[in-house]
C-alpha cells in the first residue's frame, strides 16, 4: 500500500489555511473516487507518451478509462512539455527532463514528500508541470502552495548543480483548455517556506492552531462533520431567515459571497444523515427515511416494442441527435472541430450574477436581458 503524507502537498491549500484539519482527517477512510481513478489512469498515459516521445523504454497503461478525449488531452500535455523542454535546450545544452519525480521536501514539512509529473531543470531556471485531468475546478498556477512544494523539492536535489535564479510553474489542464504558468525567484521562494511554510507546517504536522473554515473545506474529509464550518454557516443561515427587505445592502453582498458554499454544506449534510440513516441504521430524531418520487420505466424496451407492433401501433421511436459533448467524444476534437465546427454556434447564456474574481468580461445589463429574452422567445 502506497505511503500517504500526513501533510501532503495536494491538500496543502487547505492545511496551510486550516492548521489542525490534516490531522483530523487521518480519523476518516481515505475512499477513492472515480475522478481520482480516471486522473490516475490519465496521468500514466502521460508518463508512458512522454517516455516513448523521450526514447525511453515504457509499456503502454491499459485502462477502462481510455477515451478519444483522453488520447488528445493527454498528446496535447506530451507536446507541451517537450515544447517547454526545447526551449530550455536552446539556452542550456545539458538540461534535465524528471518525469515523474520523487521530490523531498522534508525539511519544510515534516515527512513532506510528493510526485512531480514533469521537471525540466536548465542553468537558470526550474520548471514544473504539474498535470491536471480533473475539470470541476479550474486550477491556477499563481500562489499554488502545492506547486511551491514541489519546487521546493525540486531544489534539494538541483540548486547546488545547477545556478537556478528563478522558478516556473505550469498547470496543464487540458479538459478546461487552462495552461496556468507563473514564475517567481528562487530566493523569493526560499523565503516564503522558511518564514510561513515551515512554521505552519510545524503546528499542522502537531495538530496545533485553530480550525477555520473557507473554500479550502472542499475537499477535506472532515469538513461534514466539522464544528468550525457548522458554526459559521449556521449564524449566516440566521440571516437568510430573515425575508431579503429586511436585509441591508451590505448583508446581501455578504450572504451572496457565500451562498454557493453555505448550500454545498447543506447539501452534504443531508447528504451524510442520509448515509447513515440507509447504510449504518442511524436513527434521527424527528426524521424518517421514506420512498421518494419514482418514475415510471419500461421493464423491457425490446419486449414493449414487439409489443406495440404487434398492436399495430408503428409511430413509436422517436430520433434525435446525441448531445454535443458525447459528439465530440465519439469524433475527437480535432475531426470534430473540422466537420461540425461551422454548424455550431454558441448562444449568449444566461446573465449570472458572480464575484468580481471570477474572471469572465462583466456583460452590459440591459442589452444581455433584452437578448436572452429573444433567444427564449424564439
Amino acid at each position: 500500500m502506497a505511503k500517504h503524507a500526513v501533510l501532503s502537498a495536494s491538500g496543502s491549500h487547505r492545511w496551510l489555511n486550516c492548521l489542525p484539519s490534516a490531522r483530523l482527517e487521518l480519523e476518516y477512510e481515505d475512499k477513492e473516487t472515480e475522478a481520482a481513478r480516471e486522473g490516475t489512469a490519465a496521468h500514466a498515459l502521460c508518463e508512458h507518451k512522454l517516455k516513448k516521445a523521450l526514447k525511453q523504454r515504457s509499456r503502454r497503461p491499459v485502462s477502462e478509462y481510455d477515451t478519444d478525449e483522453m488520447e488528445e488531452c493527454t498528446d496535447a500535455y506530451v507536446q507541451f512539455v517537450l515544447e517547454q523542454y526545447e526551449k530550455a535546450k536552446e539556452s542550456c545544452s545539458d538540461s534535465v527532463i524528471l518525469i515523474e519525480q520523487h521530490l523531498d521536501f522534508s525539511c519544510y514539512v515534516p515527512e513532506g514528500f510528493g510526485t512531480g509529473d514533469c521537471i525540466i531543470i536548465s542553468d537558470s531556471t526550474l520548471h514544473i508541470v504539474d498535470f491536471k485531468y480533473g475539470q470541476g475546478v479550474l486550477v491556477e498556477a499563481e500562489e499554488n502552495p502545492q506547486m511551491k512544494l514541489y519546487a521546493l523539492g525540486a531544489l534539494e536535489i538541483y540548486d547546488s548543480l545547477y545556478d537556478i535564479s528563478s522558478v516556473s510553474m505550469t498547470i496543464f489542464q487540458p479538459r478546461r483548455e487552462n495552461v496556468s504558468t507563473w514564475t517567481l525567484g528562487r530566493d523569493e521562494l526560499l523565503s516564503w517556506a522558511r518564514d510561513e511554510l515551515k512554521p505552519k507546517a510545524d503546528m499542522a504536522y502537531r495538530g496545533e492552531g485553530e480550525y477555520v473554515p473557507g473554500e479550502w473545506c472542499t475537499f477535506c474529509k472532515a469538513a461534514v462533520k466539522c464544528r468550525a464550518r457548522a458554526e459559521e454557516k449556521m449564524s449566516l443561515a440566521q440571516k437568510e431567515l430573515r425575508l431579503p427587505p429586511l436585509l441591508t445592502d451590505t448583508e446581501i453582498e455578504e450572504i451572496l459571497a457565500v451562498l454557493p458554499d453555505l448550500t454545498k454544506w447543506a447539501g452534504e449534510i443531508i447528504a451524510y444523515a442520509t448515509d447513515a440513516a440507509l447504510n449504518h441504521g442511524k436513527q434521527w430524531s424527528g426524521f424518517k427515511v421514506v420512498e421518494g418520487r419514482s418514475v415510471r420505466r419500461y421493464k423491457d424496451p425490446d419486449a414493449v416494442a414487439k409489443a406495440a407492433i404487434a398492436a399495430g401501433y408503428k409511430d413509436i421511436y422517436r430520433q434525435s441527435l446525441i448531445p454535443m459533448t458525447e459528439m465530440q467524444k465519439l469524433m475527437g476534437k480535432a475531426e470534430f472541430d473540422e466537420v461540425l465546427g461551422g454548424l455550431i454556434e454558441k448562444p449568449p447564456g444566461k446573465p449570472t450574477l458572480v464575484p468580481m474574481s471570477d474572471k469572465r468580461r462583466p456583460i452590459n445589463v440591459i442589452d444581455a436581458t433584452n437578448e436572452f429574452e429573444e433567444i427564449k422567445e424564439d
